[in-house]
This record gives structure tokens, sequence and C-alpha cells, in this order.
């Protein structure tokens, strides 16, 4: 399950990173951020189990970025 869990993580940061550089995603855009946060999410819950805690410290950070990225789209959005 783990393995599993890896690879679907792995697979959506990848083709998001994939799609927005040959520019057909957004960095900026819900789906890209969410794709992030979900994947590396997914990523960081693996590592904690299997107490890698570099690659927990790299998923973590990676999520709360992403993160931080949806809040601020989700602000502009309700201010405007």
């Amino acid at each position: 399950m783990d393995q599993a869990l890896q690879l679907v993580g792995a697979l959506m940061i990848l083709v998001a990173f994939v799609l927005a550089q040959a520019r057909r995603l957004d960095v900026r855009s819900y789906l890209y951020l969410g794709t992030n946060l979900v994947g590396s999410g997914l990523l960081a819950y693996v590592a904690v189990v299997g107490e890698q805690w570099g690659f927990v410290l790299l998923e973590v950070v990676w999520a709360a970025v992403s993160l931080w990225g949806l809040i601020g789209r989700l602000r502009v959005r309700a201010l405007s």
C-alpha cells in the first residue's frame, strides 16, 4: 500500500510539473497547487510511516508552500 501511495503522490507532482514546464498548466492555478498539495501530502504520510525524516521535511515544506499558494489565491478571490 505504501508503494502505491508513493507512486500516486510522485505522479501527481511530476505530471503537474511537466504540464507547467510545457506551459499547459499555470503554476498559480488551483489545479497545480492542489495537485502539489495532495501529492506531497501523500508522500509526507508515507515518509512519516517509514521514519524517513529528510523526506518528511521535504514533503511537509512542499505541501506547506502549496497550501500557502492556495490560501493566497483564495484571499485574492475573496477580496475581488
